[in-house]
């Protein structure tokens, strides 16, 4: 019905040539405006939000089985958790509001953000209430939530490749810096990247949801590198200028990444220390899992390496120190440990890092890696 609706009124402007009311045709003005709505909408509705979330009693346990980080994190006890949701309604109210939802692309990222965001806001759940009982903090397995994930990845990739496979630019794989790399996909392969990129997006932002904002402010950086990007692709004179596939319907993408943007800031709002409120595994494992579809959809999964080389380094500690922990034991008869800890956020609290230097930090880094990001565009 939502569909019809607008599809009716963007048919209405155009048949009637309505002036002023024809930017409404434009992506590049529905992904700006997507922008602001989120926001004002995170913004509007987040205080009676969190105020439910402390009637619910839906507080974080924060406890994370490190005598000293539990200590420095101990004030945080309490705090409203499971505010992925208010990201995700603002998102997809947004999204209903201004993308094409004729655009076939925009309703498999709407299929993404929900299913993900369920499965987040499952593992919150399941947390929260063995935490009642017990203490605990045991949601959802890691094998659990990675069905979920691979699952949805290989449904999306399928319907995605068959989709776009009428265009050959929408199933090559193009390479940053390098004008002339790029790789024609066979379904498996692709199959296999969309995969890798969408778990692990999902889980990296998910591993660096640790700190008052952190999350949430690279988030917001790599969700506006990407409307930049998106709206690249979109339009064919910039892409054939800057050598990048033209995809036509992925344009839209913008537009996601817009109320992605505005979202995260909006949420940052409440979300920077003091936190308000957290955002989950609700927020964090929808939002990867979306970032890392529209970076299938524009062709730029290798970019998003770059972009969110933060979320990268965080998922590579966490794994590098899990697997040096298990070699060391077998060898040495003791684990032994690469960093302070990990994820790598917290490293830097036990050397003394206060949490706002440890965000900020990041927020730089990232920043930085969005830039050069966006330079090799030009740089193909």
């Amino acid at each position: 019905m939502i569909h019809f609706l607008v599809s009716q009124y963007y048919s209405w402007i155009e048949a009637h040539h309505l002036g002023s009311l024809r930017v409404f045709l434009a992506v590049t003005f529905r992904s700006t405006l997507a922008l602001v709505v989120a926001f004002v909408l995170c913004i509007s509705f987040g205080p009676a939000f969190i105020r439910w979330l402390r009637r619910t009693k839906i507080g974080d346990l924060a406890h994370f089985e490190q005598t000293e980080i539990d200590k420095l994190m101990s004030g945080k006890k309490g705090t409203p958790t499971m505010g992925g949701l208010l990201i995700i309604a603002a998102i997809a109210v947004t999204t209903l509001l201004l993308a094409d939802l004729g655009n076939f692309y925009v309703r498999m990222a709407l299929i993404c953000l929900v299913w993900l965001g369920a499965v987040g806001a499952t593992d919150d759940w399941l947390k929260l209430t063995a935490g009642r009982r017990a203490g605990s903090r045991q949601g959802l397995t890691s094998r659990e939530k990675l069905l979920f994930q691979v699952g949805l990845s290989v449904l999306l990739a399928i319907f995605t490749f068959k989709y776009g496979s009428r265009v050959t630019e929408a199933t090559e794989l193009y390479v940053p810096f390098v004008k002339t790399a790029h790789v024609q996909l066979t379904l498996p392969v692709f199959i296999l990247i969309s995969v890798l990129v969408m778990t692990g997006s999902s889980n990296a932002v998910n591993l660096t949801d640790g700190l008052d904002g952190l999350a949430a402010g690279c988030m917001g950086i790599v969700s506006f590198t990407f409307l930049v990007l998106a709206l690249i692709v979109g339009i064919p004179q910039l892409a054939n200028f800057l050598l990048l596939p033209y995809i036509r319907a992925g344009g839209e993408m913008a537009v996601l990444a817009g109320a992605m943007t505005g979202a995260c800031l909006g949420f940052l709002w409440f979300n920077c220390n003091p936190a308000a409120v957290f955002m989950g595994d609700t927020g964090s494992l929808a939002m990867g899992g979306l970032i890392g579809y529209i970076a299938i959809v524009i062709r730029h999964e290798l970019v998003l390496l770059l972009v969110g080389g933060v979320f990268v380094i965080e998922a590579v500690s966490v794994m590098l120190q899990v697997g040096y922990f298990k070699y060391t034991r077998i060898r040495y008869g003791e684990g032994r440990r690469i960093f302070l800890m990990a994820p790598l956020h917290h490293h830097f609290q036990r050397k003394g890092w206060t949490e706002t230097q440890v965000v900020v930090r990041f927020w730089l880094v990232g920043a930085m890696l969005a830039a050069l990001a966006l330079a090799t565009v030009k740089l193909r």
